[in-house]
């Protein structure tokens, strides 16, 4: 498809880099030239120099030859007016990044009247993020698939874990439990394992199953499973508000610090349950005082991300916190894996991802067989979620009999509206959805999984 990026700060740079990969046909328009340059440079893409918002500018793009438009600068205001200009210049899908919470309520509205396709909130997704990981604290990461009936759960397995010197095929014998477990990183290798592999000390874990099935399965391997009660969080940024909110309405008791005081009486009028403390959380004494070291979670939410590693950092010293730290930097990625700081959430990736879904399903209606795509691991994992028709060629055959190709693996298939972990006698049927996991590059459909 041939797609038009408006922006290529952070976000802008992510999506032109995957969806390039991906084999699209990809334009980049930004005023600012050396940025410009080195992201058109960087991921073979063409780049055009100038304001997204000029109707001038987007012809020279090519908008009335495009497919989607995708407006991601920082200002709101600019993405809504580029999709709008697009949509009356060349009759294209637009997209639209939309991060202020005054638009929060009027989203629907929004995107009616402008005829968009899709409106994301890097923000409000990294929010949602993190509320999830907090719902399971053991996790690192939590992910959802088939509708949200599926998770897939990272964990770091620890001295005391039950899993340590156990092989793949024997854990559905020794803890009864229907779960996959489809991805192991170990050290910088990220393996898709066989029945022989044996888990040791260390391992990064990620276990497919239903979210009943998930729980039991890490009860049973003996991690900890706190209820999340008292949650701290630094810096009153957006993403801060939006998870708040959030956490509020499950219950939860919730503390905000941001040294900024205007900050300040904005959030506690916007969230009047909250404990809103005006303070710099690096000063150590206002940590104290606040009860770190007796808080279930801790979110450093700044918008440092040096700040937020920091922060994190010292959380898991002085206290047994649940602590995530929002970072934006994704080339910190190899240096954070090798620090204990619990989760890590990358708006950016996060944003890129839900955009390339949607894409992944325009193309779906064109020539694809793919219905939706996740990026897992920084996006050194694909998720693939198939619809499995008549002619595919792995239609009911087992598992066990199909000659898949290497580093791929079925995590779950959806069988009239029902969530089946597969075993290799399990078989695919018409009208089912399988999700794949592979570490390879551009599958388009099912038959892409055969030797």
């Amino acid at each position: 498809m041939k797609i038009i990026i408006v922006g290529c700060g952070n976000v802008g740079a992510t999506i032109a880099e995957k969806l390039s990969k991906e084999g699209h046909d990809i334009t980049i328009i930004d005023n600012r030239h050396n940025l410009l340059e080195e992201v058109a440079d960087a991921y073979d893409v063409l780049g055009v120099e100038g304001n997204g918002t000029s109707f001038n500018v987007q012809m020279e793009a090519g908008i009335d030859e495009a497919d989607l438009l995708i407006a991601v600068t920082g200002m709101d205001e600019i993405n809504l007016l580029c999709c709008l200009i697009a949509r009356k210049a060349g009759k294209c899908h637009t997209i639209a990044r939309v991060s202020n919470p005054v638009y929060s309520n009027e989203i629907s509205f929004i995107k009616e009247e402008l005829g968009l396709s899709m409106v994301i909130n890097p923000q409000d997704a990294a929010a949602s993020e993190m509320e999830r990981h907090l719902k399971f604290p053991s996790a690192l990461e939590v992910d959802t698939f088939a509708k949200s009936r599926v998770e897939l759960v990272n964990y770091v397995l620890d001295s005391e874990n039950n899993l340590n010197g156990m092989a793949i095929k024997d854990i559905s014998k020794e803890l009864n439990s229907e779960v996959l477990i489809p991805i192991v990183e170990r050290g910088e290798e990220v393996i898709i394992p066989n029945g022989e592999f044996m888990f040791k000390e260390g391992d990064k874990v990620s276990v497919v199953g239903s979210q009943a099935d998930t729980f039991n399965f890490f009860k049973k391997i003996g991690a900890p499973m706190t209820t999340i009660k008292d949650v701290l969080i630094v810096g009153g940024s957006h993403t801060a508000v939006y998870l708040a909110k959030q956490l509020l309405d499950m219950g939860m008791r919730v503390k905000i610090i941001d040294k900024n005081k205007k900050r300040c009486v904005e959030i506690n009028d916007m969230l009047p349950k909250a404990l809103v403390i005006c303070g710099d959380a690096t000063d150590k004494d206002l940590l104290v005082e606040e009860e770190l070291e007796h808080m279930d979670a801790f979110v450093a939410c700044t918008n440092m991300d040096e700040e937020n590693i920091m922060l994190s950092i010292y959380a898991k010293e002085v206290s047994k916190a649940k602590t995530i730290a929002k970072v934006h930097r994704t080339s910190y990625t190899d240096i954070l894996d090798s620090l204990d700081i619990g989760s890590i959430i990358y708006p950016r990736s996060i944003t890129a991802e839900r955009i390339i879904k949607y894409v992944r399903a325009m193309e779906n209606s064109i020539d694809s067989g793919i219905e939706t795509l996740y990026l897992l691991r920084d996006g050194r994992i694909e998720a693939l979620e198939f619809r499995i028709k008549e002619d595919d060629p792995v239609v009911g055959i087992s598992l066990m009999d199909l000659n898949l190709k290497d580093n791929i693996i079925v995590a779950c298939i959806t069988h009239n509206g029902k969530v089946i972990i597969p075993n290799g006698k399990s078989v695919m049927n018409p009208g089912d959805t399988a999700v794949i996991l592979t570490t390879k590059d551009k599958l388009n459909d099912i038959s892409d999984i055969l030797e």
